[in-house]
């Protein structure tokens, strides 16, 4: 269970879920900062930062668009990808500061993002701050083997049959490899894009998704949560049971 609210951090507006403190568990809490996708802070993105603090997690979504909509914000987010620079890094930066320094918070802190905001946590990786990045089929840049150097420790997930990403899982697999970075990549061969989040299930834009290789799928989704929550305990650490019992939850 989680106690969530939407409000600010370092001045800046985000949706933040509390795990809630039991005997076990009774805080403070490792930190996990959510980038959203380019749609947005949605449900689906609250709801992802929901399993995060039920797992032992204090996490905090920055809303990157500043109560604007996606179609307004989305090209100036993805120019600041491309440049690898600018007001949504320091946004970003700011949340995470702000989210360490609470009393709440052990001070490590992790990213985790979705599409544009896997992108965003892929460049995150390489700068300090960061005790684990959660890569979910973001892109992979050119200059890959720079970012991960001296990168923290990245679990990324892709589909194999997400049709903007083919090969990505392969491009930062090499890399990782050949800059000794701590890594867990994984292709799942029949997933789409976007395979762990929960678009409407009643949109009309929905079978246009899946021509375009974009979709959800239970069975990958329920894997890389597993793989992301093992690979953020080893590197963050939850606040584990008294008992010594998994804090996976």
């Amino acid at each position: 269970m989680t106690e969530s609210d939407t409000g600010q951090l370092s001045g800046h507006a985000a949706y933040l879920a509390v795990p809630v403190a039991t005997g076990g568990r009774p805080g403070p809490w490792p930190g996990v900062v959510l980038v959203h996708d380019a749609l947005g802070l949605s449900d689906d993105m609250r709801e992802q930062a929901d399993w995060l603090a039920a797992a032992g997690y204090l996490v905090a979504v920055p809303d990157l668009y500043g109560g604007k909509g996606a179609i307004r914000c989305v090209k100036g987010a993805f120019s600041q990808l491309s440049a690898q620079r600018g007001p949504v890094f320091d946004q970003i930066e700011a949340v995470r500061s702000a989210l360490a320094g609470t009393a709440d918070c052990t001070g490590a802190v992790g990213v985790i993002g979705y599409c544009m905001g896997g992108s965003f946590a892929l460049l995150l990786a390489g700068r300090p701050g960061w005790s684990a990045a959660s890569v979910n089929y973001g892109m992979v840049p050119d200059n890959i083997a720079e970012v991960l150097g001296g990168a923290c420790p990245v679990v990324a997930s892709f589909g194999g049959k997400d049709k903007g990403l083919a090969g990505a899982a392969g491009k930062l697999r090499a890399a990782a490899d050949a800059a000794g970075a701590t890594a867990d990549i994984k292709e799942y061969p029949q997933a789409r894009h976007g395979f762990i989040n929960r678009l409407t299930a009643a949109s009309p834009l929905t079978p246009v998704l899946k021509v375009a290789g974009v979709g959800y799928d239970h069975a990958a989704a329920a894997d890389a949560k597993r793989r992301i929550l093992a690979f953020f305990d080893a590197h963050l650490g939850t606040a584990a049971p008294e008992d010594g019992t998994s804090a996976d939850g």
